[in-house]
């Protein structure tokens, strides 16, 4: 049994940017959600407390070593940064990355993930409202992108499969043509030197999807976004028939989940290409979205280590080009889903992870 790695989403969002300034007001970070959430039934435990790390600026150097160190340190392999290109070079939140670039620091495993969506207000009540859209101008943009990324996947640092700079698109249906991107991409990247692209795509794209008919090479399992949607809509229909007692118990729009059963009837299946497991510590996004959101009852380190296992022995199951086991995320505090110590868990979460693979080294002695 070989210890699989881990790798965690990373969100590069805690630091002022002017279009943030101006959708949201002058010094908006995902903080200012985070700090103004209040709790909205009983039992509900908002806000919460970052602890060790604190409100900190990811434009402070110091901020991602302690970030690295504190990964490493629990067993945690590698960064995934969420990467926003949204087409004729319009880029976002690429600064903190831009800086890891440049800096040549924190000397930390990290890949990218292209999240390939448009930002609207959704989640803040305006569905409508398109803040910046994701767009696919053509063949000249996304040679200029390709070259951005070719850039990160010469960095040492750079996560890689079978020798290939490992690539995300967060939703590959999105693109204009699958296939053709990835025959682009994989092509562009021999010629310029590289060995191929071990292309991937995310946990919101269905495992029935073809990914290998498509041209990719890998994805993250859907069986856990496959479950939350069931147990989302079997309490959307229980709203509709009883109105009255739902709005009682949990005030109006709000959906909770319990994690403890979502994660027992998780079952992670193979795709037409190498999946891998996603495991998710907790989940709140009332922050963000106040009464619109959707929260994960019973989210606690007990829950999260059974998810582990049961990726460990998926991955024991089914071959694939590597063994790695996803984490959704590291630091996406206003949607409570992180694995950064808090004041209610500390490092529960982050020990749950170096024990595990401390426990299969053990079997290889």
């Amino acid at each position: 049994m070989i210890a699989p790695k881990v790798l965690a989403f990373y969100l590069p969002q805690f630091h002022p940017i002017p279009e943030n300034d101006k959708w949201w007001g002058k010094g908006f970070t995902e903080w200012t959600n985070v700090t103004k959430a209040k709790p909205l039934f009983k039992g509900h435990l908002q806000p919460k407390f970052p602890a060790d790390l604190g409100y900190y600026d990811l434009r402070v150097p110091e901020v991602r070593e302690q970030q690295a160190e504190m990964a490493k340190e629990y067993g945690v392999d590698g960064f995934v940064y969420y990467h926003y290109w949204f087409g004729n070079g319009k880029r976002l939140l690429n600064k903190p990355f831009d800086d890891v670039l440049a800096s040549q620091t924190p000397n930390f495993p990290f890949c990218l993930c292209w999240a390939n969506e448009t930002w609207s207000g959704v989640w803040h009540g305006a569905p409508n409202k398109v803040l910046i859209k994701q767009e696919y101008p053509g063949i000249e943009d996304e040679k200029e992108h390709f070259k951005y990324l070719f850039n990160a996947f010469k960095d040492p640092r750079y996560i890689k499969v079978d020798g290939k700079p490992l690539f995300m698109v967060y939703n590959a249906i999105n693109l204009p043509n699958p296939k053709e991107f990835a025959e682009r991409i994989k092509t562009a990247a021999l010629k310029a030197g590289f060995v191929g692209v071990y292309l991937m795509t995310s946990n919101l794209v269905t495992d029935e999807w073809d990914t290998k008919g498509n041209g990719f090479d890998g994805k993250v399992s859907n069986a856990f976004n496959k479950i939350f949607a069931h147990l989302r809509l079997q309490k959307t229909r229980i709203r509709k028939i009883t109105d009255k007692l739902y709005r009682k118990d949990t005030r109006e729009g709000v959906q909770i989940v319990d994690h403890s059963k979502l994660v027992e009837q998780t079952m992670f299946i193979k795709g037409t290409s190498d999946t891998y497991p996603i495991i998710v510590p907790n989940w709140d996004n009332t922050p963000r979205s106040g009464e619109r959101g959707v929260v994960l009852l019973n989210s606690t380190p007990e829950v999260f280590e059974l998810q582990v296992k049961k990726s460990i022995e998926f991955l024991e199951k089914y071959s694939a080009a590597d063994k790695i086991i996803f984490v959704k995320s590291w630091n996406e505090w206003a949607e409570g889903n992180y694995l950064e110590p808090d004041t209610e868990f500390g490092f529960e979460y982050l020990e749950v992870i170096k024990k595990q693979k401390e426990n299969i080294k053990a079997l290889k002695l």
